[in-house]
């Protein structure tokens, strides 16, 4: 018996099968890459059709695969902070908006005017920002009345897949916590959230633990994918939470580091009395686990972008003089929030700075206090959640494909760095999860493949905590309130 897996990315969608030890089995993934349509003025959105097509494109090739035939569940991970509107019909009114999208920013600062902040901090798990619903839904009321009048449910991307395959209208309290509407205590719709948007709650799917499978696709698709026709289709989750559990970082003695295009510390709790820390988030992966952790639009896209800019040399030579170079002796302090921030301050207006270049400062010095810059932030997110005793558990194609930065972040965080030999952390996580509502298996049984474990350098630590002092005093002066 396999498991199916969808991981619709915010780069690539991919379907895969998977054994009941939740690894990949040989030969049985599809991939169509994608990205999102952006401009100067801030957009990040997708065509949800196009969307959908690439995603059954990717079922269609992985059917053909001969360990398609004993098919026993299917589940989802998913970019989350996204929304599509639909029609009564199912199909798209609306672009599908991306958490990246920031043309909303107005709004952000218009209804923290008309709202308590932090109490929507503590109700959500999600602080007013441009990458969740609140802000979006108003600034679409003020600017687009033409497209949010027609709509008449509002759905996540894995929502919108279920109501074309399936025909219902349903989310996951994981997926929904991703949208800065979802009270934490009720894991319902957010009443006083509906109330100001004047948003009705019945514009919004129906809201179940991911356990609450779909089973009985539409005729169309059961003659489409017959091995399909009777599975189970577990509620889409969010990639962070998948990412979390196939990491091995499932008690609150452990923390996942997922560094991608962006990075993102996280941890899992029981679900239970939390407050919330100012700079973070509190999303969720079932209903019995919060996950709280904080996330920068900083990652891998710092990385290729200093590349590019500065031409510096392929990565064999580029590895090398990275790891010779001594921690912060360039001089510099670097601000890598190019993207603007998310955690932990959370400043729409924050822009990428650069502060202590000389005529003698380097390409390579740039791309190090960048580099280093990252792990400052994330460091700090480290703080926030506390437990400095908790092993790290760290993933992601920009660790792999940077052994000297792997090295560079966990000098930066202090602590060991177990780094994973997963390829295939998120849908492992999915697996994982499927298991464990299948047969109960906790989800610990399973631990990850370490492929090493790093340790810091004390020295290099050191100099490393000194300049996220100065990094914290720059952010300090261009941002204090």
């Amino acid at each position: 018996m396999t498991l199916l897996v969808i991981d619709a990315g915010s780069s690539s969608v991919r379907a895969l099968l998977l054994d009941e030890q939740a690894q990949p089995i040989a030969g049985a993934l599809a991939q169509e890459p994608h990205t999102f349509t952006t401009d100067a003025a801030g957009a990040s959105e997708a065509d949800a059709r196009h969307l959908q097509g690439l995603v059954e494109s990717c079922l269609d090739a992985v059917l053909a695969h001969p360990a398609a035939v004993g098919i026993r569940a299917a589940g989802m991970a998913m970019f989350v902070g996204n929304v599509v509107g639909v029609g009564a019909d199912g199909q798209p009114v609306t672009p599908l908006y991306t958490y990246a999208d920031t043309r909303c920013a107005p709004e952000v600062q218009a209804l923290a005017q008309q709202v308590d902040a932090a109490d929507v901090h503590q109700r959500t798990g999600c602080p007013l920002h441009s990458a969740y619903y609140p802000a979006r839904f108003a600034w679409l009321q003020r600017t687009r009345p033409h497209l949010w009048q027609p709509v008449h449910r509002w759905l996540d991307f894995g929502g919108y897949l279920y109501r074309q395959w399936f025909g219902v209208e349903v989310a996951s309290y994981s997926a929904a916590a991703w949208s800065g509407l979802l009270h934490r205590d009720t894991l319902t719709w957010d009443a006083a959230w509906c109330q100001a948007l004047h948003l009705p709650a019945d514009r919004l799917p129906a809201l179940h633990d991911y356990t609450a499978a779909q089973q009985g696709l539409r005729p169309e698709y059961a003659r489409r994918w017959p091995a399909l026709a009777a599975v189970p289709f577990f509620l889409a989750v969010g990639d962070g939470a998948a990412a979390n559990v196939g990491s091995g970082a499932v008690d609150a003695d452990s923390l996942a580091l997922t560094v991608g295009t962006t990075a993102a510390l996280r941890h899992r709790i029981p679900a239970g009395p939390y407050t919330v820390p100012p700079g973070l988030w509190c999303y969720r992966i079932t209903a019995a686990d919060l996950l709280p952790g904080g996330a920068t639009f900083e990652g891998g896209n710092i990385f290729q972008w200093a590349r590019q800019t500065f031409a510096l040399p392929p990565p064999p030579a580029l590895e090398a003089a990275l790891g010779q170079m001594p921690a912060a002796a360039h001089g510099l302090t670097a601000l890598p929030l190019l993207s603007g921030e998310r955690s932990p301050g959370w400043r729409q207006d924050a822009v990428g700075t650069l502060h202590g270049l000389r005529l003698a400062t380097t390409p390579l010095e740039i791309l190090l206090a960048l580099l280093e810059g990252v792990g400052h932030r994330l460091a700090l997110v480290a703080q926030q959640i506390g437990r400095p005793e908790a092993a790290v558990f760290a993933g992601g194609g920009a660790l792999v494909a940077s052994p000297a930065w792997a090295q560079i972040l966990c000098n930066a965080l202090n602590r060991p760095l177990h780094l994973l030999a997963e390829p295939e952390v998120t849908a492992r996580g999915v697996g994982l999860l499927l298991l464990h509502a299948l047969d109960h298996l906790p989800l610990r049984a399973l631990p990850p493949r370490l492929a090493q474990t790093l340790h810091p350098q004390p020295d290099q630590a050191d100099r490393l905590a000194a300049a996220r002092l100065r990094q914290v005093a720059l952010y300090a002066r261009l941002y204090a309130p």
